[in-house]
C-alpha cells in the first residue's frame, strides 16, 4: 500500500498519459494524492511556512494555552470526542477576500497569504480540468458546475497543531470528510500527523518537502456519481517538538451553485454504474447541513439531501 506521491513535472511532455493515470488511479482507489513540481516555488512555500510560523508563535500560541487551560485539557484522563487541538484562523479568497480585515495579520503575511491563494487557485484549476480529461467530461466542465452565480467559494484554513500532553485521548482533528470540492494542503514537512482511512487502516500521509496534498471532497463524489470518494480524514496530535503546520486550502462550489452527478457518467449503456446514485442540491443547503454533522459519517448527509431533493 504505497501512498501515491505524483510528479507534475513532465505533465506536458510524453509522460502526460501514466502522470494522468496515477491520478485516476489515486483518485479512484484513495480519495487522495501527493503532487511534487506542482509549479510553485520552494522558496515561496518555504516563505509561506516561515511567515505563518512566525504569526502563530507572535499571535496565537498564548491565545491556544489559554484555552487548553480554561477547559482543562492538559490533565485530560479519558477520551475528549467534542475538541480538537488545533489552534486554527480562515482566510477567504473567494467571492471576496477576507485578508485586508484580519487584525493580527502583518503587512508581509498579508501580502505573500494573497500571492499564495492566487497560485494555489491556479493550482486548484489545473487540476480540476486533469481530472474533466480522466473522466471523460469536457474541459471546463467541473470549474463551471462549481461557478454559480459569482464563482467558486475559496479559502484557506490555516492551522497548526502544537505538542500535546495525551495525544492518545485528544485528536489533532477529528476524523471527517471534506464537505467541499478539491482540497490543496501544504504542510509541514518535518512532522507527520495526517491520516487517512483506506481498507479499514489509517494510513499515514507522508510529509514531503515542498509538495502538495490534494483530496476528494463531497462534492466531487456527488458530481462523479460515486467513482471518486472523499475519504475519512485525521490529524493525530504528537507529544514532542515543535508542532505541526498545515495550510488547507478549499476550491468548493458557490454557495449557489447547483450539485449533481454528471450526466455523463450516469445512463450509459453496458455499465453497471448507470443509475444516478447521488441527489441534486444546492451547495449552501449542504454546508448548512455539514456544519453540524462534520465529525460524522458522509453517507446520512447525502440521504438527507436527497430527501430534500424528492421534496
Amino acid at each position: 500500500m504505497e501512498f501515491p506521491i505524483i510528479n507534475l513535472e513532465k505533465l506536458n511532455g510524453e509522460e502526460r498519459a501514466p502522470i494522468l493515470e496515477k491520478i485516476k488511479d489515486a483518485c479512484e482507489n484513495w480519495g487522495f494524492f501527493e503532487l511534487l513540481n506542482h509549479g510553485i516555488e520552494p522558496e515561496f512555500l518555504d516563505k509561506v511556512e516561515r511567515l505563518t510560523k512566525q504569526h502563530y508563535k507572535k499571535c496565537m500560541e498564548q491565545r491556544f494555552k489559554e484555552l487548553v487551560e480554561s477547559k482543562g485539557l492538559d490533565g485530560v484522563q479519558v477520551e475528549v470526542n467534542d475538541l480538537d487541538w488545533e489552534s486554527t484562523f480562515f482566510l477567504r479568497h473567494l467571492p471576496v477576500s477576507n485578508i485586508a480585515d484580519l487584525p493580527d495579520l502583518d503587512d508581509e503575511y498579508r501580502a505573500v497569504m494573497k500571492e499564495f491563494a492566487a497560485k494555489l487557485e491556479k493550482l486548484a484549476e489545473v487540476l480540476l480540468d486533469l481530472l474533466c480529461e480522466n473522466l471523460g467530461l469536457p474541459k471546463g466542465y467541473l470549474k463551471n458546475v462549481f461557478y454559480g452565480s459569482k464563482g467558486p467559494t475559496f479559502g484557506t484554513k490555516v492551522s497548526n497543531y502544537p505538542p500535546c500532553p495525551k495525544p492518545d485521548l485528544i485528536k489533532g482533528l477529528r476524523a471527517h470528510t471534506d464537505a467541499g470540492g478539491i482540497i490543496l494542503l501544504f504542510q509541514d514537512d518535518k512532522v507527520s500527523g495526517l491520516q487517512l482511512l483506506k481498507d479499514d487502516q489509517w494510513v499515514d500521509v507522508p510529509p514531503l518537502r515542498h509538495s502538495i496534498v490534494v483530496n476528494i471532497g463531497d462534492q466531487l463524489e456527488v458530481i462523479t456519481n460515486g467513482k471518486y470518494k472523499s475519504v475519512l480524514h485525521r490529524v493525530i496530535a504528537q507529544r514532542d517538538g515543535e508542532g505541526r503546520m498545515s495550510l488547507a486550502s478549499f476550491y468548493n462550489p458557490g454557495s449557489d451553485a447547483v450539485i449533481y452527478p454528471a450526466p455523463a457518467l450516469v445512463g450509459k449503456e453496458g455499465e453497471e454504474k448507470n443509475e444516478v446514485l447521488y441527489p441534486k442540491f444546492v451547495f449552501e443547503d449542504y454546508m448548512k447541513l455539514y456544519a453540524g454533522l462534520k465529525f460524522q459519517a458522509k453517507e446520512p448527509r447525502f440521504e438527507a439531501m436527497k430527501a430534500v431533493e424528492s421534496n
